[in-house]
C-alpha cells in the first residue's frame, strides 16, 4: 500500500478507537476490508460521542413528552411551544475534553457549537448559559484552565452578539485532569417556520455552507470518546479554532435563505464534521447523498477525502436545498461573504457515495452507518447507599458568625462576578435578570411575556446517591425557575460521567437517568434535549458524576419576576418547607467541618411540586418582594445571599429547640424556599400555606446592616459582600506557587 491508501491492520483499526469485535461488525456488514476513508468514517460515526453506544438503550426511559413539546430529544435542538405562534429553541453540549487540551479554543467552539444547533433548527439564539467544572485551586493546572476557559466562553458569546445571561462555576479535585464546559444557548423561532435535519426528495443539491475546511479537529470525536492519559498534550491539535465573527454571517445567512423558502434539510457541521451532517440528513429522510468532496472549499492545499470527511473545522453547514433556489440562495451567501458550493445530490440507493476527482473513496449503507452501531448494555453496579448521617453526629465548630464567613468566602458558594463580568450579558438589550440570582430572565421580544433559564446540579449529591442526585438537580432547576416566578417548562441535560467500561461508574450513569426521568414525570417537566459525555477521566480516576441540568421557564408578564434581592426595611422574611437539619454531603460538612459522607437530602418530589406551586403563585399574585431557593449552604448562606444582593440586613429568630443552629442553618433540606411579604401580610399567608398541608415559619424581619442572630456577633452584609467578591478575583490574580 503507498501512504495514501494505507493498509488496515490491528493497530490502525484500534488508533481509530475500534475494537476488534467492532470491527468484525465492520466487516460483516459490508463484506470487504474498508478503505482508511471508510475506516475513518465508521470510526466517527460509531464513537460515544456521535452514537451514545453505551447511554442510548438508558436514554430511552426518559421522560420527554407534554402538550407544550414540539421536538424533544433527536434533534439539533429541542423546542417548545410558549404561545402566541411562538416557540423556544433550546440544548446543552459538552466540550470538556478540547477544553482541558487548549482551554480558550476549547471553550469558545463549544460556544459555537451550541449556538449552530440552536439557529440550524431557524431560530435566532437570544440567550446563552454555561455550566463550567474546574479541579483544586491549589492544582497548578486550574488557574490557567479557568482563565483559558472563561475567556473563550467571553470571547466568542460577546463577539457573535447574544448576551451570555448565566450559569454555574464549581471547584473539585475530582475535575483536576478533566474540566468540564457545558454550554447552553437559548433561540426564539415562529412555529411555523421551523427546520430539519431530515432530507426529502431524489436528485435534491447537498450544498456546502459557511467556512472553508481546514485540517483542525479531525478525529475531535473520537478524541472526546476516550479519557486522558500521558498523552493528553499531544492530543492538542484536535482542538477546532472558532471564528465568532464568521458565524455570526453564517447565522444571518442561514435565517436569511430560510425565510427565502430555500432549504428541505439543515445540518451544522458539529461532531465528525462532514461525515455526521450528510449521514444524519440521508439517513433521517430513507435516502443516499452522493458527494464529490473535490468541490469542498478548503483553506488548505493537498487534502485527503479522509482529512475533509473528518475536519471538525468551525462556522459550516449542510443543507439540502430547492434546486430552483440554487441561484438566490448561491446569492445570499456570497453577499455575507460565505463560501456556497455544491458538494452532491440526494439518491434513491441508501448509499453514502463519497468520490474524490472522480475515484470512490467510500461506499457504505447509509442507514447502517447510524442504526448499526454497537449498542451495549454495559454491565453497572448500583452505588451502595450511605447510611444517615444524624446532626448530632456532627458536632458545631466555631460560631455561625464563623461558618457563614467561611463557606461565603470558599471557592464554590462565594461570588463568581469575576466570571460573569466578562460575558456581555446585557446585549440584545433584554436581559432583565442579570447572572448572581436563581434564574436569568429575558424578555421575549417587546414583552411582557419573558423566559428564565438557569444551570444546576450537585455533583456529590450524585456520587452519593445517583438516583436522589438525579432527582435534586432537576427539582433544584425547577426551584430556581420558580423562584422567578416562572412556569417550568422543560429541561435538556449534559450528563458527564467516567468511563462506562466501569460497572461502578456505569451504575451511578444509570441511577442519575434514573431519577432525572423521576423527577421529570412528577414535576411535569420533561427533556427535550440533551448530550452525553462520557470517558471523563485521566489515568484512570473519574469525575465526580455530573449531570447538568438546563432549566427554561415562562413568566407571562415581566412585570410580575421576583428576584432575590432583599427590597425594603420592615418585610417579614419566611421560609416555606421542612428544616429537619440535613448534613449529609452539605457544604457545611464538607468545606467548614472538612468531611464528605452520609446519605444527600430525600428529594420528595410530590411535596416539591405542591410547594413550588404555592410559591409560584403568591409571586403572580404580587405578594412575595424577594425570593430565593434554599440549595447549597443551606438556610443562613441562602438569607445572606439576599442581603447581600440587596444591601439590606435582617434580623433572624432563633431555631426551634429540637434542631441545633448549626444543622438548622446550614442544612440542606429540600423543597425549600426563603421569601419576603409586608410585615403585615405575614400571619395570612402563613395560614394559607398551612391550609394546604405546607409547613410556613417566620424566620425575622428585614433592615439593618447587620444579619442578626440571637447570641452571635453582629454580622455586617458589606463585610460578607467583601468576602464574597473577594475570593475569585484574588485567587486568579496571585502568583502560581
Amino acid at each position: 500500500m503507498n501512504a495514501k491508501t494505507p493498509e488496515i491492520t490491528p493497530e490502525l483499526v484500534a488508533e481509530h478507537g475500534l475494537k476488534p469485535d467492532e470491527y468484525q461488525r465492520i466487516l460483516d456488514l459490508i463484506g470487504r476490508t474498508p478503505s482508511i476513508t471508510e475506516l475513518g468514517i465508521f470510526s466517527a460515526m460509531w464513537n460515544e460521542h456521535c452514537s451514545y453506544k453505551s447511554s442510548r438503550i438508558h436514554l430511552r426511559g426518559l421522560h420527554t413528552k407534554a402538550p407544550w413539546v414540539i421536538q424533544g430529544p433527536g434533534e439539533n435542538a429541542g423546542i417548545i411551544s410558549i404561545g402566541d405562534g411562538l416557540a423556544v429553541v433550546f440544548k446543552m453540549e459538552s466540550h470538556n475534553h478540547p477544553s482541558y487540551i487548549e482551554p480558550y479554543q476549547g471553550a469558545a467552539t463549544g460556544v459555537g457549537g451550541i449556538l449552530r444547533d440552536v439557529f440550524t433548527m431557524g431560530a435566532r439564539p437570544i440567550a446563552a448559559l454555561n455550566s463550567l467544572s474546574f479541579g483544586d485551586p491549589s492544582h497548578p493546572k486550574t488557574r490557567s484552565l479557568v482563565s483559558g476557559v472563561v475567556a473563550g466562553v467571553g470571547g466568542y458569546g460577546n463577539s457573535f452578539g447574544v448576551p451570555t445571561v448565566g450559569g454555574s462555576v464549581r471547584f473539585d479535585t475530582r475535575y483536576d485532569g478533566n474540566n468540564l464546559v457545558n454550554a447552553m444557548a437559548v433561540g426564539l423561532i415562529d412555529v411555523t417556520k421551523i427546520f430539519y435535519a431530515k432530507a426529502t426528495g431524489v436528485g435534491n443539491p447537498v450544498v456546502y455552507l459557511g467556512s472553508k475546511t481546514g485540517r483542525d479537529g479531525i478525529h475531535g470525536a473520537t478524541m472526546a470518546s476516550a479519557e486522558f492519559g500521558a498523552d493528553a498534550e499531544e492530543k492538542r491539535p484536535t482542538v477546532q479554532v472558532g471564528d465568532p465573527f464568521a458565524e455570526k454571517l453564517l447565522l444571518e445567512a442561514c435565517l436569511e435563505i430560510m425565510a427565502n423558502d430555500c432549504v428541505i434539510a439543515i445540518q451544522d457541521m458539529g461532531a465528525a464534521g462532514l461525515t455526521c451532517s450528510a449521514v444524519e440528513m440521508g439517513a433521517k429522510g430513507d435516502l443516499g447523498i452522493t458527494l464529490d468532496i473535490e468541490k469542498v472549499p478548503c483553506r488548505e492545499t493537498g487534502m485527503t477525502a479522509y482529512e475533509m470527511m473528518l475536519s471538525e473545522s468551525q462556522e459550516r453547514m449542510l443543507m439540502v436545498l430547492k434546486p430552483e433556489k440554487e441561484k438566490e440562495a448561491e446569492a445570499i451567501f456570497r453577499k455575507w461573504g460565505l463560501d456556497f458550493a455544491i458538494v452532491g445530490e440526494t439518491t434513491p440507493t441508501k448509499r453514502f457515495l463519497i468520490r474524490h476527482h472522480g475515484e470512490v473513496m467510500a461506499d457504505l449503507p447509509i442507514k447502517e452507518l447510524g442504526d448499526e452501531a454497537p449498542l451495549y448494555n454495559r454491565p453497572y453496579e448500583e452505588t451502595p447507599k450511605q447510611p444517615v448521617l444524624p446532626f448530632t453526629s456532627v458536632g458545631a465548630k466555631g460560631t455561625l458568625a464563623d461558618a457563614l464567613e467561611k463557606l461565603l468566602g470558599s471557592p464554590n458558594l462565594c461570588s463568581k462576578r469575576w466570571v460573569w463580568e466578562q460575558y456581555d450579558h446585557l446585549i440584545l438589550g433584554n436581559t432583565v435578570q442579570r447572572p448572581g440570582g436563581d434564574s436569568a430572565v429575558v424578555r421575549i421580544e417587546e414583552g411582557p411575556k419573558a423566559l428564565a433559564i438557569t444551570t444546576d446540579v450537585t455533583p456529590h449529591y450524585c456520587e452519593a446517591d445517583p438516583f436522589e442526585g438525579g432527582k435534586q438537580a432537576v427539582a433544584e432547576a425547577y426551584r430556581n425557575l420558580i423562584a422567578t416566578g416562572a412556569r417550568p417548562l422543560a429541561i435538556t441535560d449534559n450528563l458527564n460521567f467516567g468511563n462506562p467500561e466501569r460497572p461502578e461508574i456505569m451504575g451511578q450513569f444509570v441511577g442519575c437517568v434514573r431519577g432525572i426521568s423521576e423527577a421529570c414525570r412528577v414535576l411535569d417537566f420533561p427533556v427535550v434535549a440533551g448530550n452525553v459525555s462520557l470517558y471523563n477521566e485521566t489515568n484512570g480516576r473519574g469525575i465526580l458524576p455530573t449531570p447538568t441540568i438546563g432549566g427554561v421557564g415562562l413568566i407571562d408578564d415581566v412585570a410580575t419576576a421576583a428576584s432575590i434581592a432583599f427590597k425594603a426595611e420592615g418585610e417579614a422574611v419566611l421560609m416555606i418547607g421542612e428544616n429537619t437539619g440535613w448534613l449529609g454531603q452539605s457544604s457545611y460538612l464538607r468545606d467548614y467541618i472538612g468531611r464528605t459522607e452520609g446519605a444527600p437530602p430525600p428529594v420528595d418530589l410530590v411535596l416539591e411540586r405542591k410547594t413550588g406551586e404555592f410559591v409560584r403563585t403568591l409571586i403572580l399574585e404580587g405578594g412575595v418582594t424577594a425570593c430565593h431557593d434554599v440549595s447549597d449552604g443551606g438556610l443562613l448562606v441562602a438569607l445572606a445571599e439576599m442581603a447581600m444582593a440587596g444591601n439590606i440586613g435582617v434580623r433572624l429568630y432563633g431555631p426551634p429547640v429540637q434542631v441545633p443552629a448549626h444543622a438548622y442553618w446550614f442544612g440542606e433540606d429540600q423543597a425549600r424556599y426563603v421569601f419576603t411579604v409586608a410585615a403585615d401580610q405575614a400571619e395570612a399567608v402563613i395560614a394559607r400555606a398551612r391550609t394546604e398541608g405546607l409547613n410556613v415559619r417566620r424566620l425575622g424581619t428585614t433592615g439593618g446592616d447587620t444579619i442578626g442572630l440571637t447570641g452571635e456577633r453582629p454580622i455586617f452584609v458589606k463585610g460578607l459582600s467583601e468576602i464574597s467578591e473577594s475570593w475569585l478575583p484574588t485567587y486568579m490574580t496571585a502568583q502560581p506557587g
